[in-house]
């Protein structure tokens, strides 16, 4: 690894007043892996980003093997073998998995065979990569995880040379994502190189050669993986050391929501079947299970969007099968969606908007059928400083934020409003390891308040560590729980492989 494929040199980014890129110069080897990390904010996805085209850059250049890129298009990067895994789904939900992937490569109005010969290149790959997914299945069909497969294979359908990975595990299960990682070391001996964010340290440690962080905007270290730690790195993103909030023992109240066979059909494989579960008063009940077995039909039916085909679902005594999400929000239930994006906030919306976006009908944020534009920023701004959502101001657009402060802010929104039940769907999604200590340390004095809170959650670590007790869900269906003490690794691996009688088979 000694030939330079890439350089970017001097790369300055503005967004208004917001510094985002502040002249950032790296360089990636032939055959080499560069784990690039930083805080969510921290200017990563924004420089990747001008890297492939999506944006132009104030100053500074992008060479690849030695020849400059134009600034502003992606065109001219995939011409020259650059390749991109998004962090958010860049798909269109009307399409197949076929057309989402051929799309801007080759024609859609192109032969039959041909069709068929891209169906059958995609499969291949799928099942070279580990990375299962139906072609011919339509995008606003699958799951999360299912999407964020379908955005990987896009990229290496396009044979780059060059690819840069956006959190690019961020929903894919340990095993799936160690996989991906033994392919792409595989490739980087042909000649592959990759760029890859990634907040997860263990990722970092075991996949990558080279590790450049940033903070705020800037270059901040550059080591060798064999030469750091996970330690060292997690201080260098956030400047200061990073401990994880460790979940206290205390008495556990009366079940808040109950489910009592409950069962789902929504087509293409999204059923919940004859499903047991309660939530008690002060407790974490941890969900944990691959992506795709029916954890996003449960979140749906929880946040009001899906009705159960049978079975109960009860608040405090009280039917919620039928009711709607206004219904559910003034009930006191709150909810952090898995997807952020397009459930959980609304882009186009600035921060003040969006805080308040479930509770209009408050009296401390309307009045007489109009906005209190006053109290409702001012509510923002409290919940900036609170939950520290960094690059927002009340009047910002939410868009601009990073991944991980959007999260925040949803995040906050609903424990601001002291919800008794809450749902948490993937709380710490591709979010920074002192973000990831923070989101911990709201949810557990939620939790010490006395919320009942559902943690779904495909990070068996994050699980374990907040979870009193926990549920595997395998194609639709619950496990036993089983509690903290008992939810060692293999435990946990063999209810997720569908044992349920975890004792006897241990």
């Amino acid at each position: 690894m000694t030939e330079i494929i890439l350089e970017l040199t001097g790369i300055t980014k503005r967004f208004g007043p917001l510094v985002a890129n502040d002249d950032i110069s790296l360089h990636l080897k032939k055959g080499e892996i560069l784990a690039l990390l930083g805080e969510n904010g921290a200017g990563k996805t924004t420089l990747m980003n001008i890297l492939f085209g999506h944006y132009a850059s104030d100053s500074g250049e992008v060479r690849v093997n030695g020849h400059t890129l134009p600034s502003g298009q992606p065109r001219a990067a995939i011409a020259a073998g650059v390749g991109m895994v998004h962090q958010h789904f860049t798909l269109a939900a009307n399409l197949t998995v076929t057309d989402n992937i051929v799309i801007g490569s080759e024609s859609l109005w192109r032969m039959d065979s041909h069709r068929k010969a891209a169906t059958a290149r995609i499969r291949a790959l799928s099942q070279t990569f580990g990375l299962p997914v139906d072609p011919t299945a339509r995008i606003g069909d699958l799951s999360v995880g299912e999407r964020q497969r379908v955005e990987i294979l896009k990229a290496l359908y396009r044979d780059a040379s060059i690819l840069i990975l956006d959190e690019p595990t961020a929903v894919l299960a340990a095993p799936e994502a160690e996989q991906l990682f033994r392919i792409l070391r595989g490739m980087t001996a042909g000649g592959l190189s990759i760029i890859f964010i990634s907040h997860k340290l263990h990722e970092v440690m075991a996949a990558s050669d080279r590790v450049t962080v940033l903070r705020g905007g800037r270059v901040v270290a550059e080591r060798r993986t064999p030469q750091t730690s996970p330690a060292e790195l997690a201080e260098l993103m956030v400047g200061r050391s990073v401990t994880r909030p460790k979940r206290a023992v205390h008495a556990i109240g009366a079940p808040v929501l109950i489910a009592r066979g409950l069962s789902v059909a929504e087509g293409q494989g999204k059923t919940l079947t004859d499903v047991d579960f309660e939530v008690h008063q002060g407790e974490i009940l941890g969900i944990v299970g691959v992506s795709g077995n029916g954890q996003a039909t449960l979140g749906r039916v929880l946040s009001g969007l899906a009705r159960p085909a049978a079975g109960s679902l009860t608040l405090e005594g009280r039917d919620i099968s039928r009711l709607t999400p206004r219904q559910a929000i003034s009930l006191g239930m709150g909810r952090v969606p898995e997807d952020r994006n397009a459930e959980g906030a609304v882009g186009d919306l600035s921060v003040w908007e969006n805080a308040v976006l479930e509770r209009l009908r408050d009296p401390a944020f309307s009045s007489r059928g109009f906005v209190r534009r006053s109290a409702a920023r001012a509510h923002a701004a409290e919940l900036i400083r609170r939950f520290d959502i960094r690059g927002a101001a009340p009047d910002t657009r939410t868009r601009l934020l990073s991944g991980g402060n959007m999260q925040k802010l949803i995040l906050g929104r609903n424990l601001a409003a002291r919800p008794r039940f809450l749902l948490a769907n993937q709380p710490t999604r591709g979010l920074d390891e002192g973000a990831i200590a923070a989101v911990h340390a709201d949810l557990l004095a939620a939790r010490a308040a006395g919320a009942a809170i559902l943690l779904i959650s495909e990070d068996l670590d994050e699980a374990v560590g907040l979870s009193d007790r926990i549920q595997a869900i395998v194609k639709g269906r619950l496990s036993e729980p089983v509690t903290a003490d008992e939810a060692d690794a293999r435990t946990l691996g063999l209810m997720m492989a569908g044992v349920w009688e975890v004792r006897d088979a241990v």
